[in-house]
């Protein structure tokens, strides 16, 4: 739900407009609001957790997400609709890092690969098929269905969370305000500052001086966090030489990732001149191939090791991003559809190799720290992903003497090329890593 909601409004905002009586593009508001509200709140979860206990916190994370979804349903404007997708932002920070912190401390580490792979499905497939059911929810019923489906489903939730999530030692530990208000600024700064530079409406200048603030906000954070006796949360994990790997090459990693659902249908309609329908039909196939390696990932992954994945599973990825620069119109929709199944796989695998990594070599104590860290980290780099996108797609207009809103299929040509770069540079990242790293959680044949 809480994933799956950060995109599943894109496709209906023209309905949701025509009903508050505005502009669909001032609607980007309320994803943004969302995003932002997710990503200010995440290092709350960590603190929380441990106060409150993960019973608690995750089902009242459930019963916010699940309040805030029906006031979005109500709303009559604008104002509303942005403040109620703010609450329910507010409960989709605490939802997923809380229930993924649940599995990682319960699991041993000889089944923590499987557990990663199964948690990270549903990062994989929510952006690619929220557009697709947004939009047939709001051509076929109503756009208030989108938000209304998900109390039924909180109430799934709420009953798994109550039988599965046993009680759990609650700490003392007190609550770290100066952490949370700067690294709240800090992160709702930069998350607004990316988005705002992704956008033609917002001058640029104003966007950097954002995103600058944040990040100097955020450097105090660190400074902070370092020093304060008692954090809201720890930045001992990053010593950690795999989970650091997680961090950085995984960011270029995800960012490069986190475009492709932004410049693809792009591509397919401006670019190339395809229906809705067909675009659509087209990513589909990304899915099928996330859904097709799943069953695989361990097992390659127990095979192989984790640098060997890495290094060769990400330059087929950045020979897929490579390849989409050459399809155009006139390519057969067969080939483009297996060249999408293909790097669905790809992405699949990666996605699971990098998540997994990153806490394999976590000791127990510091879970809840580092998946704190990178729940933040990957929340981050979603937002950069779509910004990034924009971006390479402005640069590639400007180039080639056009306009990002009148792109033509040599734009997006070149955008392909420029977010390849990205994920070739993750994978320097990568080939630094001893062979055996983080061997403690495989399974050697």
């Amino acid at each position: 739900m809480q994933i799956l909601d950060a995109t599943v409004i894109t496709t209906a905002l023209p309905a949701i407009a025509a009903d508050f009586g505005t502009a669909p593009a001032h609607l980007s508001l309320g994803v943004s609001a969302y995003l932002i509200a997710m990503t200010v709140f995440i290092p709350l979860s960590g603190w929380a957790t441990e106060r409150f206990g993960a019973h608690h916190i995750f089902s009242g994370s459930i019963v916010i997400f699940a309040l805030a979804s029906v006031l979005c349903a109500l709303c009559q404007d604008l104002t509303q609709f942005t403040l109620a997708r703010i609450l329910q932002g507010m409960g989709g920070a605490m939802m997923v890092p809380v229930g993924r912190l649940v599995v990682l401390r319960d699991t041993p580490k000889s089944e923590m690969v499987r557990a990663i792979a199964i948690l990270t499905w549903p990062a994989l497939v929510a952006p690619l098929i929220g557009p697709v059911l947004g939009g047939w929810i709001a051509s076929h019923w109503s756009w208030h269905w989108i938000f209304l489906l998900n109390v039924p489903l909180s109430a799934l939730a709420l009953l798994a969370a109550w039988r599965l999530i046993p009680a759990t030692p609650r700490s003392v530990q007190g609550f770290d305000i100066k952490g949370f208000v700067l690294s709240g600024l800090g992160f709702g700064c930069t998350m607004t500052g990316i988005e705002f530079s992704s956008r033609d409406d917002i001058a640029l200048s104003l966007a950097l001086a954002i995103l600058a603030t944040g990040l100097l906000l955020l450097a105090f954070t660190v400074k902070h966090l370092r020093h304060a006796p008692q954090p809201l949360f720890n930045l001992a994990p990053i010593a950690v030489r795999t989970f650091r790997v997680s961090i950085v090459g995984g960011s270029l990693f995800r960012i490069a990732i986190s475009s492709v659902p932004f410049l693809l249908p792009l591509m397919f309609q401006v670019g190339f001149g395809f229906s809705a329908v067909t675009s659509g039909a087209l990513l589909l196939w990304l899915f099928a191939g996330n859904l097709a390696m799943k069953p695989a990932t361990t097992a390659i992954m127990n095979r192989f090791g984790f640098k060997k994945v890495l290094v060769v599973n990400g330059l087929m990825v950045v020979i897929g991003f490579a390849a989409m620069a050459f399809i155009s119109a006139d390519t057969p929709k067969w080939l483009i559809a297996t060249l999408l199944f293909v790097s669905g796989m790809n992405r699949s695998m990666h996605f699971t190799a990098m998540n997994t990594i990153g806490f394999a070599d976590i000791p127990t104590k510091q879970m809840t720290d580092a998946n704190t860290l990178q729940a933040v980290i990957m929340q981050m780099n979603l937002g950069a992903g779509i910004a990034i996108g924009a971006l390479s797609l402005a640069i590639a207009s400007l180039i080639n003497g056009g306009s990002s809103a009148t792109a033509s299929a040599a734009d997006f040509a070149l955008s392909m090329w420029f977010i390849a770069g990205i994920a070739l540079l993750a994978i320097f990242d990568c080939a630094r890593l001893p062979a055996n790293a983080g061997a403690s959680v495989l399974k050697h044949r």
